[in-house]
């Protein structure tokens, strides 16, 4: 039996980039099963493509160099343990030997994060964090309480993401919005 897809799993294409399930739909018109995904690579496009499509196999004559039988394969704990995606962090494994100096090394920030950071108000950094909520990371987290002076213990991923939330909701209570 095929493995149905749910949100939050990430599934590889067979050409080696990644991407996020979102939810699973369903056409208005004719019922028919919708899987809808985002690309986990910048600009971080949304998709959707009929349940059989995104499950069928490679067209191997179309593909004979495909890596894989299936169109998306289910990205696996195992999986990214063994290193063999490509593309997981947008550029191959570097050793330590050949690894380039942190000066020359490019952070890559998630745009929603650099929102945040350049939001003017405490309201509108609730927005984004909201939008944010789904795909939210410890890395994430981090930044935006270093960047708002808030501090934000180590656990839970939901927990923490909570604690943030409410204190820029304590923050935005107070927040001084009247000119003076």
């Amino acid at each position: 039996m095929l493995h149905i897809p749910k949100p939050y799993e990430i599934y590889q294409h067979f050409k080696g980039n990644l991407y996020q399930i979102i939810a699973l739909a369903e056409h208005s018109e004719t019922g028919e099963k919708m899987v809808v995904y985002q690309a986990l690579y910048a600009p971080f496009k949304v998709y959707t493509r009929p349940l059989n499509m995104f499950l069928e196999g490679v067209d191997k004559v179309k593909y004979p160099d495909a890596g894989q039988n299936e169109r998306f394969r289910l990205v696996t704990e195992q999986s990214m343990e063994t290193s063999d995606l490509t593309g997981l962090q947008g550029a191959p494994e570097v050793s330590a030997s050949q690894a380039p100096d942190s000066s020359e090394e490019e952070v890559q920030i998630d745009p929603m994060v650099l929102q945040f950071l350049e939001a003017d108000s405490y309201a509108e950094r609730l927005q984004i964090l909201a939008g944010l909520h789904h795909r939210i990371s410890h890395e994430m987290i981090n930044t935006m309480a270093v960047a708002t002076d808030i501090e934000v213990p180590e656990g839970e991923l939901e927990s923490r993401y909570e604690e943030l939330r409410n204190c820029l909701l304590t923050l935005e209570k107070y927040e001084c919005n009247r000119l003076r």
